[in-house]
């Protein structure tokens, strides 16, 4: 197998009778044993593009499905085989697919809850919408692991509440992260009142205790956490199972503020991220020691104006740059921050959320930055957006340049005025006509950048792709544009880097004569 077989896998103009040549070479290639190894990954990576081409027959899935365990899964997930087609004794995982998706027989889910293999209904505990009685069975199933997995998934309150007095603490731990369980269970999870002792624990499981796992474990095949620790209480177990009930938003706001002060900086992490907690806890964590506790809170949409006021003035910059990116920070809060903290390319929820005057008060600000956070919202009034194109400061004129709305024509004023600095934001406008972005793509120097989102725009011209070709990361999406000539196309099947001959060989501009001649 090599990396163009895999291209033309996933090619979709790939004639019918070339998708069988390549169905029978993966049914002639001996079966994977280790992914690890090359040629067993290609073949793997050939029947995955196969199973997941939208033009298969009938007998192609038949095909397909007959090669291995698990192809008939994807197939099944990918629409390919249903109910109808599956018998789940044969194919047991494509019937799990099947459950998972709803799309699977009744009686389905009995027959997998009874059955011998544990890994088989450890697949079905994550199934939604599973029968009362069947979450009966594996709530009450011997292997705890097939427990805890429908601890993390079930959505009905009762099994919740019954999964959190389980006897192994593992499955009690999944409880706590289920936001389906009942404040109640929760609550009894931090505080331990009315629940039994747990009985054991991953790590007396297999281990003498007491026992702390070596977080530079020699074994291999050690499996535990590095901070696994139990001496009868199951002490690691039980502290992740109060963090994750602690960050969980079912969790009753008064057993989580009692861990506001804990000596664990773990667990002060997980209540300064729960949204429901009373104003008094938020102020006291916005003066925690550790700078991850106060950004928590400054991001967490439950804490309030006050406690954004505060930690605007932090002086750790991600602590700043977490009150920017509350939902309802105050306006005057964010535009003074701006300036001074960095807050990355994408829009804030607060602007997203921000009304017309708010928009509009910023797009006017003195500070270039201010005016750079409204212009990364893509939704603005045409007369605002136009303003903040022709804005004199390229950051600004950057931000706002991927906007739809753009004619050709700001789109070109932009690039007059700013030059190198918004070739790639205007490049990666949706509605970059095709001369336009041919003319970036000949700007010398060449723009690295810009050449990255021409290789993918779907407006690019065969002149705008050829010099992504020249090098760089661009090379890759462009051997794949449909727009490149057929010769080109050709050309780099034999091109050194495997990238590009997989991308090449999936272009549709791939003329068909020449796909069946490159394979064996």
């Amino acid at each position: 197998m090599n990396r163009l077989l895999c291209g033309l896998a996933a090619n979709p103009a790939l004639p019918p009778e070339l998708v069988d040549r390549l169905i029978a070479l993966a049914a002639a290639a001996p079966e994977p044993s280790d992914l690890s190894d090359p040629a067993d990954f290609l073949t793997d990576m050939l029947v995955w593009h196969l199973s997941e081409r939208a033009d298969l027959g009938p007998a192609q899935v038949a095909a397909l499905a007959a090669l291995d365990e698990d192809t008939p899964a994807r197939l099944a997930h990918d629409g390919h085989l249903g109910a109808a087609d599956v018998d789940p004794a044969v194919w047991p995982l494509a019937a799990l697919a099947l459950l998972d998706e709803g799309r699977a027989l009744p009686e389905w889910a009995r027959r997998f809850a009874a059955d011998p293999d544990p890994s088989l209904r450890w697949r079905l505990a994550s199934c939604p919408g599973l029968p009362a009685d069947v979450e009966d069975a594996l709530a009450a199933d011997v292997d705890s692991e097939v427990a805890a997995e429908l601890a993390l998934w079930t959505t009905s309150a009762s099994v919740a509440a019954r999964l959190a007095r389980h006897p192994h603490a593992e499955v009690r731990q999944a409880v706590a992260h289920n936001e389906a369980a009942p404040p109640a269970a929760l609550a009894a999870l931090l505080t331990g009142h009315g629940l039994p002792p747990a009985l054991t624990c991953l790590v007396c499981d297999g281990r003498e205790i007491p026992f702390t796992h070596d977080p530079h474990c020699p074994d291999v095949d050690c499996d535990l956490p590095a901070d696994a620790a139990c001496d009868g209480t199951h002490g690691s177990t039980v502290h992740n199972t109060w963090q994750r009930a602690l960050a969980n938003p079912a969790a009753p706001p008064e057993a989580v503020a009692a861990f506001a002060d804990h000596p664990s900086v773990l667990l002060r992490w997980a209540v300064a991220e729960h949204p429901g907690l009373p104003a008094e806890v938020y102020a006291r964590l916005a003066g925690d020691p550790d700078p991850r506790v106060r950004a928590s809170v400054a991001r967490n949409p439950g804490s309030g104006p006050e406690v954004s006021r505060v930690l605007a003035a932090d002086p750790e910059v991600e602590v700043r740059r977490a009150v920017a990116h509350h939902p309802r920070v105050p306006f005057d809060v964010l535009e003074r921050l701006t300036p001074t903290t960095r807050l990355g390319q994408e829009p804030l929820p607060r602007i997203s959320a921000a009304t017309p005057e708010e928009l509009a008060q910023g797009a006017a600000s003195a500070h270039p930055r201010v005016r750079m956070l409204v212009a990364h919202r893509h939704d603005l009034p045409p007369e605002l957006r136009d303003r903040l194109a022709a804005d004199p400061d390229a950051s600004v004129a950057k931000a706002v340049a991927p906007h739809p709305g753009l004619s050709p024509e700001r789109l070109r004023a932009m690039v007059a005025l700013h030059g190198q600095q918004v070739l790639a934001r205007v490049a990666a406008n949706p509605e970059a006509p095709g001369d336009l972005l041919a003319e970036v793509a000949r700007h010398d120097p060449p723009a690295q950048r810009a050449l990255r989102e021409i290789a993918s725009h779907p407006h690019a011209t065969a002149e705008a792709l050829l010099p992504c070709l020249a090098g760089g990361r661009s090379r890759v999406s462009a051997a794949a544009h449909p727009a490149l000539p057929a010769a080109v196309v050709v050309g780099l099947l034999d091109d050194p880097d495997p990238d590009v001959v997989e991308a090449a060989a999936g272009n549709p501009a791939l003329p068909p004569a020449v796909m069946a001649q490159r394979m064996p």
